[in-house]
């Protein structure tokens, strides 16, 4: 089973929010799932699969600013503030610990419930150190 994780996390690399979907699905639906539980931020920043009108819509109205670069294949590239998008290594650094995780970067666990729950206590732990 393929699974795709798509996480909030604040501005110094620790998560907030967490959301597993299967791994054929389009990041739209992460995206849509999170929407609500975004923080009052002024930045969000994503990576291409968040590009999405109806998403910079939404950030727009909570009155956060979009920091995603385009897809390639759309046919007006968006811009966006180059300088702020390599902050978010942060995010991959997120990652890269709970992978730090042997069960969750092995995925022992079959049930999607029971994986985002080793998530969870993996990014509990993160959190606090």
């Amino acid at each position: 089973m393929n699974t795709k994780l798509h996480a909030i996390c604040d501005s110094q690399g620790r998560p907030i929010d967490l959301f597993v979907t299967a791994g054929q699905v389009s990041d739209y639906i992460g995206a849509r799932a999170l929407l609500s539980s975004l923080p009052t931020v002024k930045w969000l920043l994503g990576d291409r699969g968040y590009d999405a009108d109806w998403f910079r819509e939404a950030l727009q109205g909570k009155g956060i600013r979009a920091c995603i670069p385009s897809r390639k294949k759309r046919k007006t590239p968006v811009k966006y503030d180059k300088r702020r998008y390599k902050r978010r290594n942060r995010i991959e650094i997120m990652f890269g610990r709970l992978k730090d995780w042997r069960r969750v970067a092995t995925r022992y666990d079959r049930c999607p419930k029971v994986f985002l729950s080793a998530i969870a206590l993996a990014a509990l732990v993160i959190y606090w150190l």
